[in-house]
This record gives C-alpha cells, sequence and structure tokens, in this order.
C-alpha cells in the first residue's frame, strides 16, 4: 500500500533539509571499485536509497527497488543509487547474487555519505528531481515499483 507520504513528495517543490547542497561532492565507489561522484548526475531524477542486509526491513524493500530499476534503469534520465550502510561488502553482494538483483550497489567507505544525508537509520530513500530539489526522504520501506509510484517517477523525469 503507499503511503500518502509517497504521494505527496511528487508535488512538494521545496527542500526538505539543507543539507541537499552538500551531497553532489559524495564520491561512491561500485563493484567494479570505479567512482562516481553525485555531481555527475545532476540533471537526473535521482533514487538513492541506503540499506544494509542486516536490516530486515530493507530486505523487505529490495524486490521492489529491483522493480523500479528495471521499469526505468534504460531512461537516460534517471539513476538509482543504492547506498551500503554499514554492512559487509561481500556479504552484500552475495545476497545480491543469490536473489538475482541486478540494480547497482554502492559503497562509501569514508561514511560521508551517510552524514551528508543525515541518515538515521535503514531504509531511508531520497528522491530528487532534475533540479537538484529534494523531493521527498522517505523513512522505512516502500513499494518502489507499484503502477502509481512508476507513474510518478515517469512525471518527473518529464518535467522541464
Amino acid at each position: 500500500m503507499l503511503s500518502g507520504i509517497t504521494i505527496v513528495f511528487f508535488i512538494v517543490r521545496h527542500q526538505y533539509s539543507p543539507r541537499i547542497d552538500t551531497i553532489w561532492d559524495i564520491e561512491l565507489i561500485d563493484v567494479n571499485k570505479n567512482k562516481l561522484k553525485l555531481s555527475e548526475l545532476k540533471g537526473s531524477v535521482l533514487f538513492i536509497n541506503f540499506w544494509a542486509t542486516w536490516c530486515e526491513s530493507c530486505v523487505e524493500e529490495l524486490p521492489a527497488i529491483e522493480g523500479l530499476f528495471r521499469n526505468l534503469s534504460e531512461h537516460p534520465k534517471f539513476k538509482l543509487i543504492t547506498i551500503l550502510y554499514k554492512d559487509n561488502r561481500d556479504r552484500a553482494f552475495s545476497y545480491m547474487n543469490k536473489n538475482g538483483y541486478t540494480f547497482p550497489i554502492y559503497l562509501n567507505p569514508d561514511g560521508s555519505a551517510a552524514k551528508k544525508f543525515g541518515i538515521t537509520g535503514v531504509p531511508e530513500t531520497f528522491i530528487i528531481d532534475k533540479k537538484g530539489i529534494l523531493r521527498n526522504k522517505v523513512i522505512g520501506p516502500e513499494e518502489w515499483d507499484s503502477p502509481g509510484v512508476i507513474e510518478k517517477f515517469h512525471s518527473l523525469i518529464d518535467e522541464p
């Protein structure tokens, strides 16, 4: 079931956190040790999710994140970023492979991403529009692959 907060985030046009201006210099590392700076993704709708394999709610949410990724990964103006939070890299990659998940996982060894986003626990997800405005922060699991949410992401992608 979609929560009201999920639907509202696509309408609200102000920033929820003053930290959003500081996230662009965050550097992440993927499974192949390639580096990615969030500033490289400006101009895209960003789905940024912090998670861990030891987190029951996170594991519950992963199939929906995979569904969202499969629905929107081909769109050049949508980027899905998941950041492993206080977890073992090998355990996470093994879990992903075992369950057939294909969405990207990034590491942030210095922990700066969690600090700059103000993470209080996991899962936490941030939706940032193409203009760099934080449209929502969702704490807890969500049905990211539901038709209504997919439609709302398309609306964000189609905004000028």
